[in-house]
């Protein structure tokens, strides 16, 4: 569709209708590769629209894309040619032209996000270990690991014939190098630590990988799972995607544990080059400083860091869902979405996108009366704001209503006419013998809702459950993994809750994408449990060593605290930058993820946890013995339980 305006905003004139007559059948007349016929429509009733139908056969609309691609990249460029000296402004908007922007602002968004992602990296891990080598790690290493991961994607897709999507490319270049980044740093934080005690370079590296190794394959074992559990879910995006991350996950993890920990020995204490300070541990650490008063105060810790996590989560009661995935994932400044909003301010709400409503006779050809009287039962119903005169087909056993909904077919507010009115009163007022179907873009997304609150009651707990499995395995404890996974859950409700003051009520948006909290569980929940297991595992350690659940709560702090502020602070600005990419659905993700990632770090993690089990104390290990079976571990340059407290 061609939607012309005039420049200043204005009504449009006879000359300029006429001048829209004039170039629509100059365009007609060149006969454009992959375009049938291009047709001037009527003004709208308002005078400041006109729009000219662009006819494609669907081999062109449904094929490759490429056919379809090269007919719009032709028809906008033709029009530029025609439009000056008019006073007019034009766009393409339809199907055609929204996949093309779709497509190139996709494009442009995997760009900007590795670039931004890579850039990241290197400057923090620079900043963290002032070493080149240790920056550089990573990125060759994920780099490797994303060719491998992507093989196997292919291969696993196609054996079970999953439907990839374009969509997965910029979710797994974020996933790889975050997720990625954060294994690499945790094994080479515990690899200093033990280098610090004096071990010689390659027991430092069997000691962190023994004592990491678990942790990190918990870690991972509870993000597969829960990527996993989408296979689950009815929508297929979905259940495609879920396959995806975690092969990537798995990969990523395997190199983790091998890979890397035989490069780092190879290199040995060189892979810190240049800097010296790897030799040392700063005795006035700020973590030391910070797990030292969390010993002492954890009540306090506790109170403070679980009040800020309850505040944002009561924001999540005024989450809106918004199904508008067209424009949302296209840029505002693409030519698509500005025709579109030209378009809308000609036409009365849902006249852009009608719903079709397909009356069919099982007995026989439909009657004048059961045609007018159904048309009239339509008009009826709360939400409808006008019906269009039916369209029978060559046997009159079938008549298609277009029926014009009195909201923007995208809306909240449309969905929920659909669900609560129009579906149920359009089968309901089908007379004896006939039956009534519901199409059209709103009926989608109603049905896409009822499928994501049946993915909500299905995949979440599944997940949980498993999760739970994992967690009572790897702590030896039944009670510790409950109260962490309850913290997860108030991390996420917090992170929703976050989102819906920033974009809904800061930004003025209608609401937020409604696939915004899988995406949230996806990252935040499994990757945020990434965190907790890591400072509980140390915890459990710290107790296994003799110390009080005070001091084992100082002393994790102290070590883990500064591997997963780093990490946390790498994946959440590694996330942070899908706000680059200029649409509004990565935009809002790129914001939740972060947000719930730093939440899930430096609250939650770092504070909230390790003050509850503090608080608890050695019941937190029931029915296990964490805090009783002192391991015998060269120690070295460890700190006196003494002294941790003082």
């Amino acid at each position: 569709m061609i939607v012309f305006s005039r420049a200043d905003g204005g009504k449009l004139t006879a000359a300029d209708s006429a001048k829209v007559t004039s170039i629509t059948k100059s365009l007609d007349a060149r006969h454009i590769p992959g375009i049938v016929s291009i047709t001037a429509g009527p003004e709208s009733a308002n005078h400041l629209v006109r729009s000219a139908m662009v006819a494609m056969p669907n081999s062109v609309v449904n094929g490759s894309g490429a056919a379809s691609d090269n007919a719009v990249k032709t028809l906008r460029s033709d029009l530029k040619t025609m439009i000056p000296g008019t006073h007019l402004e034009e766009g393409v908007t339809g199907q055609a032209a929204q996949s093309l922007d779709s497509e190139q602002s996709g494009n442009r968004a995997d760009q900007i996000v590795l670039l931004a992602t890579l850039a990241l990296i290197l400057i923090l891990l620079l900043i963290i270990f002032r070493s080149p080598i240790i920056a550089l790690l990573p990125l060759i290493v994920i780099a490797l690991v994303s060719q491998v991961a992507n093989g196997l994607i292919a291969t696993v897709s196609k054996a079970l014939h999953l439907n990839t999507d374009s969509s997965i490319s910029t979710i797994l270049i974020v996933v790889l190098f975050g997720i990625g980044t954060d294994y690499i740093l945790f094994l080479m934080f515990r690899y200093r630590e033990r280098l610090r005690r004096g071990e010689d370079r390659n027991q430092a590296m069997v000691s962190a990988v023994t004592r990491v190794g678990e942790v990190i394959s918990s870690a991972a074992g509870v993000v597969i799972v829960a990527f996993l559990a989408l296979v689950l879910s009815t929508v297929s995006v979905l259940r495609s995607m879920g396959p995806a991350l975690a092969i990537a996950v798995g990969v990523t993890l395997i190199a983790g544990l091998t890979l890397v920990p035989a490069v780092v020995s190879l290199l040995g204490t060189k892979v810190f080059w240049p800097s010296k300070s790897w030799q040392r541990e700063p005795r006035a650490a700020r973590f030391g400083a910070i797990g030292n008063a969390l010993g002492r105060r954890p009540a306090l810790f506790a109170a403070v860091s679980g009040l800020v996590l309850v505040a944002l989560a009561i924001g999540a009661f005024g989450f809106k869902p918004t199904f508008d995935l067209s424009s949302a994932g296209i840029p505002a400044s693409a030519e698509s979405q500005r025709a579109l909003v030209t378009l809308e301010k000609g036409l009365p709400p849902g006249a852009t996108d009608p719903t079709d409503v397909l009356l069919h006779s099982s007995s026989g050809p439909l009657s004048a009366s059961e045609l007018s009287g159904y048309g009239t039962a339509l008009k009826a119903l709360h939400g409808v704001g006008s019906v269009g005169a039916p369209v029978l087909s060559a046997d009159h056993r079938t008549a298609d209503y277009p029926v014009t909904l009195s909201y923007d077919p995208a809306s909240t507010q449309a969905v929920g006419v659909m669900k609560s009115s129009v579906m149920p009163g359009a089968h309901a007022a089908a007379p004896h013998g006939t039956y009534a179907l519901v199409g059209g873009t709103t009926a989608v997304f109603a049905d896409i809702q009822r499928a994501i609150n049946h993915d909500y009651a299905v995949v979440f707990p599944v997940a949980a459950v498993i999760i739970l499995l994992i967690l009572m395995l790897l702590l030896r404890s039944v009670v510790a993994p409950w109260y962490l996974l309850a913290s997860v859950g108030l991390g996420f409700a917090a992170t929703l809750g976050a989102s819906v003051l920033v974009f809904q009520v800061f930004r003025n948006q209608p609401g937020l994408v409604f696939l915004l909290p899988v995406y949230m569980y996806l990252f935040v929940v499994a990757i945020g449990t990434d965190y907790n297991i890591l400072m509980i595992a140390r915890l459990r350690e710290e107790a296994r060593e003799g110390r009080d659940p005070r001091q084992a709560a100082a002393m994790a702090l102290r070590h883990t605290g500064p591997a997963i502020g780093a990490a946390g602070l790498i994946l959440a600005g590694t996330f942070a930058s899908l706000m680059l990419a200029g649409n509004t659905i990565l935009s809002q993700l790129g914001f939740a993820v972060s947000c719930g990632i730093a939440l899930a770090a430096f609250v939650m993690a770092m504070f909230f946890s390790p003050s509850l089990t503090a608080l608890i104390g050695q019941r937190a290990w029931w029915p296990g013995h964490a805090d009783r079976t002192p391991e015998k571990t060269p120690e070295a340059g460890r700190e006196p339980a003494s002294r941790v407290l003082r």
